[in-house]
């Protein structure tokens, strides 16, 4: 069966510090370069076969592609739909503020000068339909952001409302995902 793999970016220093990064380009930690070199070691350690790495063009996600090509050997190319969700007024603030976990749950809200959840999936939906029509050829792993993962779970998963809000993945961790 078709699949593709999807894995959030390294620690970056807002991870550390709480903060909703959003469309902000925020560089990786330490940490986050070692985690993305040890995601690149796991893939060769399993024998994924992956044949193309995409990945968003803010510098956290294209610096964990990059450590992972190194180590693998396998291309890598941007892909401008991944960048994170723009959450307009809600960058920089608290990822668990009170406010920010309603909003998370309108999603045509623009969040003063952002993008909109349905925008969101519907370029990302777009491009997963692409992969689809594709897939039989060709196993990519997504390098992206965890309002990235929401989308793309939500893609290939039935969710609620307050599931698709709270869903996430932690920094560098793999999922695998089966076209039908």
């Amino acid at each position: 069966m078709a699949h593709i793999y999807f894995t959030r970016h390294g620690q970056t220093i807002w991870n550390v510090e709480n903060k909703i990064c959003g469309a902000t380009d925020i560089a990786l930690t330490d940490l986050g370069h070692r985690q993305a070199i040890a995601l690149g070691e796991e893939i060769l350690r399993q024998g994924l076969k992956i044949d193309e790495i995409l990945y968003s063009p803010l510098i956290r996600a294209a610096e964990t592609a990059r450590h992972i090509s190194e180590v693998t050997g396998i291309p890598m190319r941007k892909e401008v739909r991944l960048k994170e969700q723009n959450f307009g007024k809600y960058e920089s603030t608290p990822r668990d503020g009170a406010e920010f976990a309603e909003m998370k749950t309108h999603f045509i809200d623009h969040f003063e000068g952002g993008e909109t959840m349905l925008h969101l999936a519907q370029r990302i939906y777009n491009l997963l339909d692409e992969m689809k029509a594709e897939a039989e050829d060709k196993t990519y792993l997504l390098v992206a952001h965890n309002g990235i993962s929401r989308v793309v779970h939500s893609y290939f998963h039935d969710m609620e409302n307050e599931e698709y809000a709270k869903f996430g993945i932690k920094n560098c961790e793999i999922r695998k995902y089966e076209f039908k």
